[in-house]
């Protein structure tokens, strides 16, 4: 079994190419919840339903999408300013391909908040949750039948069944984790996250044995605040990486000190760390034993194997589905004893 730690979109763009390396029965997904929310009395799992959909290939670029482009409906509820939504053939990294905002558009008509951009088709994701929610299934429960309704074999996990959520400190206050990126484009600064219901969490059933029983482990490419960092604070989780007999590797979301998306590189700056591959490894480097970065990277080698890291170079950046597979099948070289 190999056990993936995810975030969003990095994540689950590498996922599709681990899937082309190896059976999905043979992978295990823990995945991120503290960028959860309610929005519309729903209970919204971003980062678990951006791994379903592409996974299932419900969003990729790499495949043709049905149906003309769906254009942006010009609407905004409450006076706020709608942004332009994807064409059908863009990858946004969230939400279904090709899918349409017409029960978004009806309730900004009634007032409602309209910058938390959920497709017709992602909403019945979010509805069924919820319904399973109130029958008092666990999430874990209602995850792993949302990933069987899309035909999913890899088991999907969320860290935590319990309430969890990133708070982001910033000059104008503590804001919920999807104020700060997506209402507020992550034009704030950061002066810190916490991670509202850390103490009482507990991982989900799964989640220990999936990282005890690995075979290997992979940090997946994604923003090591508040993507990963989620993960690991959630108790006994940190713990049961180091205890694995698992080797653990690590891709760097961060190249040529930018991340590829998102407010990864913002965050790091805002919080006076260094913005490179350096740092992401630094940031693991307890449980950690290889570090995979890109060639843009290369002279931060040395600097990394300091750390006492194994470092991997080569081309991380995960542009159509040969280039996926390509950077797990090396993920999964660097893992395997040599």
């Amino acid at each position: 079994m190999i056990t993936v730690l995810a975030g969003g979109t990095g994540a689950a763009r590498f996922l599709q190419g681990l899937a082309q390396v190896v059976p999905q029965r043979q992978v295990t997904v823990v995945s991120n919840t503290g960028d959860d929310v309610e929005m519309f009395g729903l209970h919204v799992s971003p980062d678990i339903d951006i791994v379903i959909y592409h996974l299932a290939s419900e969003l990729s670029p790499d495949r043709p999408v049905n149906g003309a482009a769906s254009m942006p409906p010009p609407f905004g509820g409450g006076g706020e300013p709608f942004l332009k939504l994807p064409l059908a053939n863009e990858d946004p990294g969230w939400g279904i391909g090709g899918d349409t905002f017409h029960t978004l558009e009806a309730l900004g008509r009634f007032g409602h908040p309209t910058w938390f951009h959920l497709g017709d088709r992602d909403l019945a994701t979010s509805i069924h949750r919820t319904f399973l929610l109130r029958l008092r299934r666990t999430l874990s429960q209602a995850t792993a039948e949302i990933a069987r309704a899309f035909g999913l074999e890899a088991t999907i996990l969320p860290m935590t069944d319990g309430h969890f959520r990133t708070k982001v400190a910033t000059d104008a206050g503590i804001l919920p984790f999807q104020d700060y990126l997506v209402k507020r484009q992550a034009q704030d600064r950061v002066r810190g996250v916490r991670y509202a219901g850390v103490r009482r969490a507990k991982p989900a059933p799964g989640v220990i044995e999936a990282i005890m029983d690995a075979e290997a482990i992979v940090i997946a490419p994604s923003n090591p605040i508040v993507s990963i960092g989620p993960i690991l604070a959630v108790p006994g989780v940190r713990a049961a990486l180091h205890r694995t007999k698992a080797p653990v590797a690590a891709v760097s979301p961060i190249v040529g000190g930018k991340a590829l998306k998102g407010p990864a590189d913002r965050m790091l700056a805002d919080m006076r760390m260094e913005v490179s591959a350096w740092q992401v490894g630094q940031l693991y480097q307890d449980f950690l034993n290889v570090l995979v970065i890109d060639q843009a990277d290369a002279e931060l080698a040395p600097r990394i194997r300091e750390l006492d890291l194994e470092v991997v170079v080569t081309d991380t950046i995960m542009k159509g589905m040969e280039k996926k597979a390509a950077l797990a099948r090396t993920v999964l070289a660097a893992l395997k004893p040599t």
